[in-house]
């Protein structure tokens, strides 16, 4: 028998670029949320047959590596190394993915793979206690899940999460409650190193010829990095004042219920995704994907919020109702962009519901 989850993907609401640090990692602020799109993560584990165990990996997507390379595979090695001691076996795990998400779509997935890998390990040994008893701790889970991968631990948190650092440093923030949500996924690829090395082009000044001028260079370079985490810390004020009540805030009108809007107090503070201003001029179709999910003849049926997710390939929509993200769904489809209406996760939704 195996354990199979459904690994849920994210989206970003908003996500500010800061400057590069001395690890190669940019720093970044970023509101992740949890949707309901997935791919199906199957996991089973025995008693080894050899002395050191194994790890054996299948996927339907050819695109996708089988071996160390996969983040659901360096995830399970991660963790048999940590619960290696403390255990009386050997495994052999056995990890197969069902993908329905985009590779390279900016959507979380393949960091979801990996976190749904070690939940659906975790139920294997206590499923079968004459494996061993031994278990991660939370905290050793989060680390784990940073070496794997950035965007790893909010998978180990679920719903509404603030990531700060390169995006591993992960808090649980207040749900926002259960919105209709349109993912766009057009047939082209985002890497996510090009993109950081795009925006770098486009921010940082080369060094100059001329001696005299070194002082002026080394002065814009420093205001460039001032800028950059000035516009970390915007975003984290931006999240904070709209999670937090309307007379704290200060940027709902008089009157508006900020319980029942919360998705506006965000847009209001005039959230964005740093990404865009590359990945769009490096692929101008997805500007025009925005606009689709953003625009309506009807205006009842525009989208609250629409942005790239992560650097992309994938867009997404939010909408006031499930009427207003279907007639998203049919522009997209007939410009010929595949599309999934979903919605968004509370944290409870994405832990009661991960189980298929």
């Amino acid at each position: 028998m195996a354990t199979t989850l459904r690994s849920y993907c994210k989206i970003n609401l908003g996500l500010a670029i800061g400057p590069g640090r001395a690890d190669g990692f940019h720093a970044l602020t970023t509101l992740y949320q949890t949707v309901g799109a997935y791919d199906l993560v199957t996991v089973s584990a025995a008693a080894a047959s050899a002395r050191k165990g194994s790890i054996a990996m299948t996927c339907n997507h050819a695109g996708v590596p089988v071996d160390a390379r996969n983040t659901a595979w360096k995830m399970v090695e991660k963790a048999l190394a940590v619960l290696g001691p403390r255990m009386d076996v050997a495994l052999d795990v056995a990890i197969h993915i069902e993908k329905r998400l985009p590779v390279q779509g900016g959507l979380g997935a393949g960091s979801a793979n990996a976190a749904a890998a070690l939940i659906a390990l975790e139920r294997e040994l206590k499923r079968q206690p004459e494996l061993g008893t031994a278990q991660l701790t939370g905290p050793e889970k989060l680390l784990v899940a940073s070496e794997v991968g950035s965007d790893v631990p909010l998978f180990l948190i679920g719903g509404s999460v603030l990531g700060v650092g390169r995006g591993e440093e992960v808090y649980p923030l207040p749900d926002l409650p259960p919105t209709h949500c349109v993912l766009a996924l057009p047939e082209v690829g985002v890497s996510t190193p090009q993109a950081f090395r795009d925006w770098d082009a486009l921010y940082t000044l080369p060094a100059g010829p001329a001696p005299g001028l070194a002082l002026g260079l080394g002065l814009h370079r420093e205001l460039t990095r001032l800028q950059a985490s000035d516009k970390l810390s915007e975003l984290s004020r931006a999240l904070a004042s709209a999670m937090c009540e309307p007379y704290s805030s200060g940027v709902l009108p008089d009157g508006e219920d900020h319980a029942e809007n919360p998705v506006l107090a965000l847009v209001r503070t005039g959230i964005e995704n740093d990404f865009e201003e590359v990945v769009f001029r490096q692929h101008p179709p997805l500007g025009e994907i925005k606009r689709i999910l953003m625009d309506s003849p009807v205006p009842e049926q525009a989208a609250l919020y629409a942005a790239l997710s992560g650097s992309g390939s994938a867009l997404f929509g939010l909408y006031r109702d499930e009427a207003a993200a279907r007639a998203a769904v049919e522009r997209l489809t007939g410009d010929g962009i595949r599309a999934l209406q979903t919605v968004t996760l509370t944290r409870r939704q994405y832990w009661a519901e991960m189980i298929g």
